[in-house]
């Protein structure tokens, strides 16, 4: 992994984070970013060297380095990175932390009722494979 790679760890059961990631990659033109899946082995093995309580973070992490990001700090990253508008959605970042991730929690804890669940992780197609750890 080079150093201005950075990894998204994503709920691989969950429909929202599923359909995030493959939005991401769509608009991920510097090629930026790395998935894993928090249920795969990768993603369990960083969950532990960053000593992330997946009962309170369960839904997208990004790791950056040494530093990781989690709920809306973590989104904002990486829109911050996207091709497009979307870097301009880092101005949020102003707004306290307590309410964007009161919002970001909120979604969280409805994304199965609203979006579904999957019975197992996604599978990434062959010329999405490259992009996943």
């Amino acid at each position: 992994m080079n150093e201005k790679q950075k990894i998204i760890l994503f709920d691989g059961v969950c429909n929202l984070c599923n359909g995030a990631v493959t939005y991401i990659i769509k608009r991920d033109k510097k090629n930026v970013f790395k998935f894993a899946t928090l249920q795969s082995e990768t993603g369990q093995e960083l969950v532990s060297k960053f000593k992330i309580d997946t009962l309170k973070v369960d839904s997208i992490i990004l790791i950056d380095g040494d530093k990781h990001y989690e709920k809306s700090t973590a989104a904002l990253h990486i829109a911050k990175q996207l091709s497009g508008a979307y870097p301009l959605l880092f101005g949020f970042m102003i707004v306290p932390k307590f309410l964007r991730n009161a919002v970001y929690d909120y979604v969280a804890r409805n994304r199965y009722k609203w979006f579904g669940k999957k019975e197992s992780c996604m599978i990434p197609t062959p010329e999405l494979k490259s992009k996943f750890i």
